[in-house]
């Protein structure tokens, strides 16, 4: 059918060069394009003749009469040009520009998955058999197929097949197709098809070796493996020989010894099949297989009800697999999973430290390594992981810098990525050098790939990053102990740690340890010296280490004179030290000084407010108690519950904005104050009861803030909406004294389970606002508690964009992603007042997208507006520090002014190494200065004085 199929196609191709030519280039292009349509029509219609649910050639409702018609129809469009001709020539264009742009596209970035898919797609559509084919094959050199592109680029081969050598092709494609993941659909178009050529020579040694490597890959498959049993057994059945008796009674001896569904029906067919007596050991082994299949049975069944990709479950699979420990299935297992979730980097790594520790196959290791990096080319540790494979299988130098180089390329998602890949093929390197000859081959080799490293960070790493990845330079390290330990070359470590120093890591303390340690072990005392000398000068961190270090070393080895001149540097610089400290210790506390000013002067100006106000109060004859719990104004911290408000929800105090005038009026966000304050003073009053706010409904209880203050009812106008979550018990709104709504109030409902829906509100518009629900907690019982309800952790698949104009809506930010990938979700950030800040998150389906979002959207243009695109990493936030820090261990609470303004800090220890602090003190040491003050000190006592520089000798002097 497949021949004929092609026969009519070339007839088809060759009918309308018989015609009469045209006269112009214009005709002859549309006569090709038609010619093209007709092939591609009639490769479809082979298609769907050749290709069916079984290799038996059975036609579905496809004749040779209808490939015929749609050729006459083709041939009728183009010899009576119409409307029909002008669309299709218009959608052929586009078309063809669509092809072009996403082949120039390809040329920008090859690691696109999406835009291969779409390439394939039109290039199948347009009848380009040729360039169809090499798309193709560079995908398939690139990523690892699916199902389905498989048999589809099988079934158009197939069709196409005409001698024995497109069956060859066909054959080498089916063994392409098997090794990208456990396909038992493939496997069983693979063994129909050898079946098409039993007639070849060793074409029956073919069928039956395609069926058993079948059977092995796929055959323990429980859901999926009974089909490529039974395919086996009726081609063995077809075979009218006695000596094929025996095969048959041997795989349905194999199959029942396995625990598949529907063993039951394989076993009453065997029974029906067999003349002779089933034997007691395959019974045996049935029943055992049974016994087996009922411990099988909850995994797969709970693979059943679960929806893609199942990973828990799956994971939940493989534990209980490597329990049992049978090597084969639980590679069967991780196969089956990994089919779903090709894009998990973690099952991949569990998968090959599996294969790397246990079975240690080589070709099998390295298969699924390749097949890894193929799968998540953006995870360094699976390229590392490939490596070290490569390198413990014995491949070759050149296979291993060539997978090296693709590594390179594969495009990782953070700077140090590069920096953990790099030093993966430097230990390589490193390990191929035979360091007992002076010069050697691997040895340049490695000199070379440790420049071509640094050069490569600082070009193409930095540039894309805005940072090498390296800051410690950990390479540039690892190449300096390699020449001093190794090769003996002190001179050129010296070199790499002076460049290692100039990058900004003189200041550290530990650098130039490091850096002393190695002089110390393979260079001379005088290196040494010199080094310690520097490091004395430079160090900031923690220059008392340092001085302590080159003042013990000239303790054991050093002359009077160097003990002298080790011991006025050290004097100077911790002197210069201790008095930069001094003065940023003095300037914290002025600091301290001035804030606790202005919070005397504010406490001053309220309580004369507060006397006043009650003044009034009396001569009106009307008193109301006043609460000081708002002093700060509204809009400082999202969703924050004051813990005085919950005293009486209704109880609200005045916040003193009428007062304030118009100090207060810069410091409120999206409040809206009336113009004149005659206006305020004549809003009626609401005569609200005082209700005491139920601690043990704060299950059911939800908290509602941001609200505008323009709300006429809070209550009726937010009932309707909370109602959709579960029945309403109460709507507390928040009034102030003079009757002005809060814009926060209280919400109960009658069950948990709609406290907890309720939640889901939070962020809708509310007249034009964002509404704040939370949860109902007592923050003077938990002053912990914060809501979040976002991660502020790296989030691969999610990217954080900057940048946007304010204008930017869900829907235009959407259009401009959705080219990249498949967008699950998108957060435009707002303010309180619900304006945008010009900022989004977007969520990709998996990382791959992600990554390849930022390499295109980066510095993209939006309506003129430059955006920065970048993976979401948000940074830490600075945990305040608690009233409790600053408690002497059993001690008072220690008065602020006294440290500054942030309490007690690190500039403010007096840090003295223990060779020049006077004796008899007994205190315990530090590990890096000086010991702390005693538990008992007074805070009088652990000020530090102020002292000049004339104070300071008499104090070293005096012994």
């Amino acid at each position: 059918m497949a021949t004929a199929a092609a026969a009519s196609a070339s007839e088809a191709e060759a009918e309308p060069k018989a015609g009469p030519k045209a006269e112009g280039e214009e005709d002859e292009a549309k006569a090709a394009r038609t010619r093209r349509k007709v092939l591609s029509r009639a490769v479809a219609a082979a298609t769907y003749k050749t290709i069916g649910p079984e290799w038996d050639q059975q036609e579905e409702g496809v004749s040779e009469s209808d490939g015929d018609e749609e050729y006459a129809m083709a041939s009728s469009a183009e010899s009576s040009p119409g409307e029909y001709e002008w669309e299709y020539d218009e959608e052929e264009e586009k078309n063809q520009l669509e092809i072009e742009r996403l082949e120039e596209q390809l040329s920008i970035n090859v690691y696109d998955y999406n835009c291969h898919v779409d390439l394939i797609r039109l290039l199948r559509l347009e009848g380009e058999l040729t360039k169809v084919r090499m798309a193709r094959q560079k995908m398939s050199e690139i990523f690892p197929l699916t199902e389905e592109l498989w048999l589809e680029w099988l079934h158009d081969e197939i069709s196409m097949a005409l001698d024995g050598l497109d069956r060859e092709h066909v054959y080498d494609l089916f063994e392409k197709a098997v090794k990208d993941y456990i396909c038992p659909n493939i496997w069983l178009e693979y063994g129909q098809y050898s079946v098409g050529g039993i007639g070849q020579k060793g074409g029956l040694e073919k069928v039956r070796s395609v069926f058993e490597r079948a059977l092995s890959s796929v055959g323990l498959h429980m859901t999926k493996g009974l089909a490529i049993w039974e395919a086996y057994r009726e081609f063995e059945s077809a075979i009218v020989e006695a000596a094929r008796l025996e095969k048959v009674h041997s795989l349905f001896r194999r199959q029942l010894a396995i625990p598949l569904y529907d063993m039951e029906a394989t076993f009453a067919e065997y029974e029906e099949w067999s003349e002779d007596p089933i034997p007691e050991s395959v019974i045996q082994n049935y029943n055992k297989a049974l016994q087996q299949l009922e411990k099988y049975k909850p995994y797969e069944e709970a693979l059943l009800q679960a929806e893609a990709p199942r990973l828990a479950e799956y994971q939940a699979y493989i534990d209980f697999e490597m329990k049992i420990g049978d090597p084969a299935r639980i590679q069967l297992i991780f196969e089956r999973a990994l089919v779903e979730n090709c894009l998990v980097p973690d099952l991949w790594i569990r998968y090959s430290q599996y294969l790397d520790r246990q079975l240690k196959v080589k070709d099998l290791v390295l298969s699924v390594h390749s097949r890894a990096v193929r799968n998540c080319p953006w995870t360094v540790a699976l390229w590392s992981r490939y490596l070290l494979a490569m390198e413990r299988h014995g491949v070759d130098h050149r296979g291993i810098s060539v997978t090296f180089e693709k590594a390179l390329s594969a495009g990782f998602i953070q700077a140090t990525d590069y920096v953990e890949i790099w030093q993966a093929y430097l230990d390589y390197l490193r390990r191929r050098v035979d360091f007992k000859q002076d010069s050697s081959k691997e040895l340049e080799e490695l000199r070379s790939a440790f420049a071509r490293a640094l050069e490569y960070l600082k070009q193409e790493v930095e540039e894309r990053f805005n940072e090498s990845g390296d800051p410690s330079c950990l390479i540039m390290q690892n190449w300096a102990r390699i020449e001093a330990r190794l090769c003996n070359n002190m001179q050129k470590a010296r070199e790499l740690w002076d460049s290692i120093m100039t990058k900004g890591n003189a200041k550290y303390a530990n650098m130039w340890l490091e850096y002393y340690n190695l002089e110390r072990a393979h260079g001379d005392t005088q290196h040494c010296r010199k080094a310690l000398h520097r490091a004395v000068q430079c160090t900031s961190d923690y220059p008392e280490h340092v001085c302590e270090v080159l003042l013990t070393m000239e303790r054991t080895e050093g002359t009077l004179e160097d003990w002298d001149i080790a011991v006025q540097k050290t004097e100077t610089r911790l002197a210069r030290v201790n008095e930069q400290r001094i003065k940023a210790a003095e300037k914290e506390a002025a600091l301290a000084q001035q804030e606790e000013e202005k919070a005397e002067q504010r406490k001053r100006a309220r309580a004369e407010k507060k006397a006043l106000k009650k003044k009034k109060k009396t001569r009106g004859a009307e008193k109301n108690t006043a609460d000081e719990d708002d002093e700060k104004e509204w809009g400082d911290e999202e969703e924050e519950q004051p813990s005085k408000r919950r005293r009486l929800e209704n109880s609200v105090p005045p916040t003193g904005e009428a007062e304030r005038g118009s100090d207060a009026a810069p410091g409120l966000v999206g409040v809206e104050l009336p113009s004149k304050p005659k206006e305020r003073t004549a809003a009626p009053r609401r005569d609200v009861p005082k209700v005491p706010h139920d601690s043990s409904k704060d299950g059911v209880t939800v908290f509602v803030s941001n609200l505008p203050y323009s709300l006429g009812e809070p209550a009726a106008a937010l009932r309707p909406l909370f109602e959709a979550c579960g029945d309403v018990v109460e709507i507390r709104p928040i009034f102030s004294n003079r009757g002005d709504f809060r814009g926060y109030c209280y919400v109960e409902f009658k069950e948990e389970a709609a406290a907890q829906r309720a939640l889901e509100l939070d962020r809708k518009s509310v007249e034009g606002r964002p509404m704040f629900v939370s949860p109902c907690v007592d923050k003077s019982k938990n002053p912990d508690f914060k809501v979040f309800r976002y991660s502020t952790a790296l989030e691969k698949h999610k990217l954080f964009i900057s940048g946007l104009p304010f204008s930017c809506t869900r829907e235009e930010l959407e259009e401009i992603c959705k080219a990249h990938g498949t967008v699950k979700d998108i957060r435009l950030v707002t303010n309180r007042a619900g304006k945008p800040k010009g900022l989004a998150y977007v969520e990709y389906e998996n990382e791959s997208q992600a990554s390849q979002a930022v390499l295109k959207m980066d510095g993209m243009a939006v309506k003129e507006n430059i955006i920065k695109v970048a993976i979401s990493n948000p940074p830490q936030r600075k945990v305040p520090e608690k009233p409790e820090a600053r408690k002497a261990p059993g001690g008072p609470l220690l008065p602020r002014q006294i440290y500054g303004a942030r309490g007690k800090g690190r500039t403010q220890l007096s840090l003295l190494p223990r060779a020049l602090q006077r004796p008899g003190a007994p205190a315990a040491q530090a590990e890096n200065g000086p010991a702390p003050p005693p538990a008992g000190a007074t805070p009088a006592a652990t000020e530090a004085p102020k002292m000049s520089n004339a104070d300071f000798a008499k104090l070293l002097l005096r012994k």
